[in-house]
């Protein structure tokens, strides 16, 4: 059976199989969280049809469309049913047209269940924008503190225990910081990782408050919304600190500093050159050649990382709560008694 739904029922679908039938160079550019890209028309296909349109007319163009797409539909039905099963499938185009309307006949035809989004991926990304250009409706409990500290770890943890916890960084594929791309790959385009912080929201739509780490507005090459922004200054500040010590520790473990990462490693320390001197970086070098890790972490510390950002290292008045992490699983009920006892789980 075939059914329209709107952008605000696609959180209700369950097991549903999200399917993105617009060309490779679309889907690469921002998509619903989740999705599989089934293209109709690839790159190639799509972009000869679009000529066809402009030159000569929309009766010859949907005449070659329907030629294309004819001769796939087969194709694409097998695919489809592999890869979806039993569950129920949800197609989507740029604006929910003739793309997403013809395979989705196909497929009710054939006995699937088939769910297609009313105005496709142009009403999802809108309901996006809309969001985050409102008032953010929720209030942040903001987790501070100097690199290496233990911050995202605890936001794992809370999360676990069923916190509406929220790792920006995760979401962005970056840890922030010169070195935060370092073995995580590329990151997502601004509409997507928009996209994943709007579904990831989603599932805490019953909760008063979010708790996520200070971040500067900029994560990599990624830029938060400002309703977020502003949010995340005038929310509840907790402080996290550590000794130098374990915070070195959890660097040598996160960056997992092994010999085939000194080319990474390498163009990330020039660009500190201004910064920490020609001699201090030196040093860097050399601690990552004989392979003292915790040496080379600890000099990032004391000389980049606490320079930078400035965070105390001890517990300060100004700060809502200060909890001293050396101790991961005590500073979780900490937190989670602070939560429970301020704030509406």
């Amino acid at each position: 059976m075939l059914h329209d739904i709107s952008v605000n029922e696609l959180f209700k679908l369950g097991k549903a199989f999200f399917i993105d039938v617009r060309s490779e160079n679309e889907f690469s550019g921002g998509t619903i969280p989740g999705a599989f890209n089934i293209p109709l028309f690839n790159n190639e296909e799509r972009a000869k049809i679009g000529t066809i349109y402009t030159k000569e007319s929309s009766k010859k163009a949907k005449e070659i469309g329907l030629q294309i797409a004819g001769s796939k539909l087969s194709c694409l039905y097998e695919q489809i049913v592999n890869l979806a099963g039993r569950n129920p499938v949800m197609l989507f185009c740029w604006r929910g047209g003739m793309r997403s309307k013809s395979l989705a006949v196909v497929l009710d035809l054939m006995g699937l269940n088939v769910f297609r989004l009313s105005g496709g991926y142009k009403a999802y990304r809108k309901s996006v924008v809309e969001f985050f250009e409102a008032e953010f409706p929720f209030h942040i409990i903001v987790l501070n503190g100097n690199t290496g500290a233990g911050k995202t770890k605890l936001l794992k943890k809370l999360k676990v225990k069923g916190y509406p916890a929220l790792d920006l960084e995760g979401l962005a594929n970056n840890r922030g910081s010169v070195f935060g791309g370092i073995g995580l790959g590329p990151q997502p385009t601004q509409k997507q990782f928009e996209s994943l912080l709007f579904e990831e929201i989603s599932h805490y739509q019953d909760r008063a408050y979010l708790v996520l780490e200070c971040e500067s507005k900029r994560i990599g090459r990624l830029t938060l919304p400002n309703s977020l922004y502003s949010a995340m200054q005038e929310g509840t500040q907790v402080l996290i600190y550590d000794t130098i010590e374990n915070r070195a520790n959890r660097l040598v473990r996160e960056y997992t500093l092994v010999s085939e990462a000194l080319d990474d490693l390498r163009p990330a320390l020039e660009k500190l050159k201004k910064r920490l001197g020609k001699s201090s970086l030196s040093q860097l070098f050399s601690l990552l050649e004989v392979k003292d890790y915790h040496g080379f972490a600890t000099k990032l510390i004391v000389e980049y990382y606490d320079c930078l950002y400035g965070y105390p290292n001890q517990k300060r008045e100004e700060y809502n709560l200060c909890i001293y992490n050396n101790l991961m699983e005590e500073s979780v009920k900490e937190i989670s008694a602070f939560l429970d006892n301020n704030y509406v789980k």
